[in-house]
């Protein structure tokens, strides 16, 4: 069983995902911030693949992506780093990454890296979810990979349904229409949006993203999902770090605490 399908059965709700950056803020943070990560608390690590053009992120994610890509880091860097982590790391990790970087590195590449190195999913958010069935799936399911597929506002109850059809791990719930980043609490609209979706009883767990950052949205989006996900406030933890580690945990720790 995939350790993010385990997760789940074990622990049905307040499950943290922590976002970070590859490569940032400096070339080889990538296995000290993992650590701290799992440290702190949290369920479930979620590393960005940096690519020069994240359409979903905001301007705190894009920025660690150009720093990080100044750095010098790529696709074959970060399977480089991540070598071997299992040893210290028991808790899930996904790779999120936009198609380019990824398609330029050969997709059955891709897969067949990340169950070498012990990788339990991916979220690709411009993978179309025709192209992942026809094309992607059973490569997916043959390297172990569970595949995450997002939902926004806007997104129609029959597409939610072939989302929920097409996924095996947890779907990506988008707080808003909107680029990610840190915001200040949550609209009457987002509680609307997330008891129209609870109330569909989908089959995959539901992690609500974007706009996530301290103890009390996290808590308000784990009233109406199985949890959340931190990005930009992460980002700008680690960014203002003076002690990565300590700063890490003691964050994380604020929010689930």
């Amino acid at each position: 069983m995939n350790r993010i399908h385990t997760l789940f059965k074990e622990k049905g709700d307040r499950v943290l995902s922590i976002y970070f950056t590859a490569g940032f803020p400096k070339l080889e943070n990538t296995m000290e911030i993992m650590e701290a990560i799992q440290a702190g608390g949290a369920d479930i690590i979620e590393i960005g693949v940096p690519y020069s053009d994240p359409v979903a992120d905001g301007p705190t994610i894009q920025d660690s992506n150009m720093i990080a890509l100044e750095n010098g880091i790529s696709l074959k860097k970060i399977f480089e780093q991540l070598k071997g982590f299992r040893a210290k790391i028991h808790i899930p990790v996904v790779l999120m990454g936009y198609l380019n970087p990824i398609m330029q590195y050969g997709m059955e590449e891709f897969c067949k890296k990340c169950k070498e190195v012990g990788v339990d999913g991916l979220i690709l958010p411009d993978l179309p979810m025709q192209q992942f069935i026809d094309d992607y799936k059973e490569l997916f399911e043959q390297y172990g990979l569970v595949n995450t597929f997002l939902i926004s506002p806007q997104t129609s109850e029959k597409r939610i349904r072939e989302i929920d059809e097409n996924t095996n791990g947890f779907i990506y719930m988008v707080s808003s229409h909107s680029i990610t980043g840190a915001k200040a609490g949550i609209s009457e609209e987002q509680i609307a949006y997330f008891e129209r979706v609870k109330a569909m009883n989908l089959k995959n767990p539901r992690l609500i993203g974007f706009g996530i950052s301290d103890a009390e949205t996290f808590s308000k989006a784990s009233e109406y999902s199985n949890g959340a996900i931190i990005g930009s406030a992460f980002i700008k933890t680690v960014k203002d770090s003076k002690n990565l580690s300590e700063d890490i945990q003691s964050y994380i720790q604020s929010v689930i605490n």
